[in-house]
C-alpha cells in the first residue's frame, strides 16, 4: 500500500461549493499520487456532487479510517450519518448543513490528534449556518484551537510565492488597533518563524507590515509603529529571528513578491487577504499555524451564489491538498530524524 500521507478532507457546508470542489479535486492524478484521501461527509451528497461535475469516482462509505482501502477510482468516505440531501437547500443557509459541517471538522481534528490521519484539509463552511445549527465558532481555526487546546494560533495565507500571516483575524476593524500589542505582534512573529522553519526554510526572512497609512508617517498618522510594532520587531531580532520592519503596508507585499522576504506579517484580516487574493485568488490556500496538527484549507467561502451549478473552481482545494501532503511528509520526516538510536534507547 502507498506510504503517501492520509489526509482527512472535510466536505464543508453541503449547501455550498464544498462537495463539488472536493469531487473535482480528487480526480487529479497528481493529487492522488501525493496523498491518500479520506473524505468526511455524506456519501449521498458527494455522489450527487460527483455526478454534477462528471466525476468518474465511486464514493465508498467506511465507518472508521482503518476500513479505508484507498483503491484507484474509489474515494473512502467517513459518513457520520448526520446529514441527508433532503435537509439541504442548495445555495442557501441551512442549519442542518451548518451543524454537520462543524461536526466534520471536529471529527477530522480528533482523527489527526489520534494519529489516524496525518493532516486535515477543509472545504468552506458558513459561519451563519453553523451558528444556526448550534455551533458558535467564528470559523475552522477556532474549532480546531479549542479541540486541540491551543492557546495561540494564527492564519498563514499562501498563493504561489507570496505568504502572509495575520496578527489579528476575525475582529471588527474598529477593534483592531487596541488588539495590536507588543506581545501579540512578537508572538505572531515568533510563531511564523518557527512554522516556516518546520516547512523547510532554515532562516526565514520576515517582513512586518505597519498598521497605519504611510507606516504612521513618523507618528503623524498613528504611533503604533513607533511604540508597539517596532519594539516587537526589535525584540524578535534579539531572539535571533530575521525580522524587519515595520514597513508601509502599501508596498511591502510587492517587495515580498520580488523575493526580498519569505513572508509578510500583516496586522489585520483584510490587509493580508486583499494582497493574497489580488495576487492569485484561485490558487490561494489557508494554513493554520500553531496547532499540533497540520491543517490547510481553501481560501474562499461557500459561494452560495454559484453552488450546485457545476461552476466552482477546484484549484484552491487542489493546492490545499498538495500543501497538506507536503507538510505532512515534512512533519513525518522530522519525527524520523528525532527518533533515538539503539544506544539512546538502552540508556533510557
Amino acid at each position: 500500500m502507498s506510504s503517501a500521507p492520509i489526509l482527512a478532507i472535510t466536505m464543508g457546508d453541503a449547501a455550498g461549493v464544498g462537495p463539488e470542489i472536493v469531487a473535482r479535486a480528487l480526480t487529479q492524478e497528481d493529487v492522488l499520487r501525493r496523498c491518500r484521501p479520506l473524505v468526511i461527509g455524506a456519501v449521498d451528497i458527494l455522489s450527487r456532487a460527483g455526478q454534477l461535475v462528471d466525476s468518474p469516482l465511486t464514493w465508498q462509505r467506511v465507518s472508521a479510517p482503518a476500513e479505508a482501502r484507498f483503491q484507484p477510482g474509489t474515494v473512502d468516505v467517513l459518513d457520520l450519518g448526520n446529514l441527508t440531501w433532503e435537509k439541504v437547500t442548495p445555495g442557501a443557509v441551512c442549519p442542518a448543513a451548518g451543524k454537520a459541517a462543524a461536526e466534520y471538522v471536529l471529527k477530522a481534528g480528533e482523527l489527526a490528534l489520534a494519529g489516524e490521519v496525518e493532516a486535515v484539509v477543509t472545504a468552506p463552511l458558513s459561519k451563519e449556518a453553523m451558528r444556526q445549527g448550534g455551533y458558535h465558532y467564528l470559523g475552522h481555526t477556532e474549532i480546531l484551537a479549542e479541540l486541540t487546546g491551543t492557546p495561540r494560533c494564527t492564519t498563514m495565507l499562501v498563493s504561489g510565492e507570496l505568504r502572509v500571516v495575520h496578527v489579528t483575524r476575525h475582529v471588527p476593524l474598529s477593534q483592531v488597533a487596541q488588539l495590536i500589542t507588543r506581545e501579540r505582534v512578537l508572538s505572531t512573529i515568533a510563531l511564523t518563524a518557527e512554522s516556516l522553519r518546520a516547512l523547510g526554510l532554515a532562516r526565514p526572512r520576515l517582513a512586518v507590515a505597519g498598521l497605519n497609512p504611510h507606516n504612521g508617517e513618523g507618528g503623524l498618522l498613528g504611533r503604533e509603529e513607533i511604540e508597539i510594532i517596532g519594539p516587537a520587531v526589535a525584540a524578535a531580532r534579539a531572539q535571533g529571528i530575521d525580522a524587519q520592519g515595520p514597513f508601509a503596508p502599501d508596498s511591502i507585499f510587492w517587495r515580498a513578491l520580488r523575493g526580498e522576504f519569505d513572508v509578510v506579517v500583516a496586522m489585520y484580516h483584510d490587509q493580508g487577504h486583499i494582497a493574497i487574493k489580488v495576487h492569485g485568488f484561485e490558487r490561494s490556500v489557508t494554513v493554520t499555524l500553531g496547532l499540533p496538527i497540520v491543517r490547510t484549507s481553501v481560501d474562499h467561502g461557500t459561494a452560495f451564489d454559484i453552488a450546485w451549478r457545476g461552476q466552482a473552481d477546484p484549484q484552491s482545494m487542489i493546492e490545499a491538498l498538495r500543501l497538506a501532503a507536503q507538510m505532512a511528509r515534512g512533519r513525518g520526516e522530522d519525527k524520523e530524524t528525532q527518533k533515538p538510536g539503539p544506544r539512546a534507547k538502552a540508556q533510557g
